[in-house]
């Protein structure tokens, strides 16, 4: 109660964005934001981070591939200048037709991937259809459009089971990224999907090491879905 008490103090004193800037800068899995120019973020939905993002200033690519959700996310992040959004796929081959399956909750667990073990723990979400989309690798989008770089230094994959072939079609422009947050499960949540074990090996393989890893959904017997954040070593 008292913490509350404190929390709307400071939101009326000095606004909410300054607010979420002190209340984001000292934590794990966040902290990273106040050490960065910009976030490259894949699988957008609607730009839930949005006011996080803007609270430390940062440069924004929002990345979103169904064109709905797209719609509402350029609504909401049209009052922050300095923050952009593509509508497109981003996968490990460019070019490719992939068949991406839309989910019921708002579209937040949509996968180009068949659903596994993800329906034992949120049984209560579905696909409701499947739409072709044309993929396109991060390095080739970023290279097409000539997003300069050295505005992002961060890069937030949530893609719900493909964030291993995000990094595949990535690792060309890795060097430029100090910072990689991923969500990612140590069980097949999708089918096919990319795991912890996996995940791991490959960013140690390209530099980059663990810093946190923050678990936020679980179920015994099935596995844990975690937030994890890793640092170029060439950083330290």
């Amino acid at each position: 109660m008292v913490r509350s008490r404190i929390s709307a103090l400071i939101c009326k004193l000095f606004g909410n964005r300054f607010y979420l800037a002190l209340k984001y800068r000292n934590r794990p899995e966040t902290s990273f934001l106040r050490k960065v120019h910009g976030v490259i973020h894949v699988g957008a939905n609607v730009g839930q981070e949005r006011f996080l993002y803007d609270a430390f200033d940062l440069e924004v690519l929002w990345i979103e591939p169904i064109p709905g959700i797209f719609e509402k996310l350029m609504n909401n992040i049209a009052p922050f200048p300095k923050q952009h959004a593509m509508n497109c796929l981003v996968t490990a081959e460019d070019d490719k037709e992939y068949q991406f399956h839309i989910s019921n909750n708002e579209g937040e667990s949509s996968s180009v991937l068949s659903l596994s073990k993800h329906k034992e723990i949120w049984p209560e979400v579905t696909y409701t259809k499947t739409i072709a989309l044309s993929g396109v690798t991060l390095a080739t989008l970023i290279a097409r459009n000539r997003i300069d770089l050295a505005q992002f230094d961060a890069l937030v994959l949530d893609t719900q089971g493909s964030e291993y072939e995000v990094l595949r079609g990535a690792i060309s422009i890795l060097g430029s990224v100090r910072f990689i947050k991923v969500e990612v499960p140590n069980f097949e949540a999708y089918e096919g999907c990319c795991r912890l074990e996996e995940l791991t090996a490959f960013m140690s393989a390209h530099g980059f090491r663990e810093v946190c890893r923050i678990p936020f959904s679980h179920k015994e017997g099935v596995g844990t879905y975690f937030d994890i954040l890793y640092r170029r070593e060439s950083q330290e």
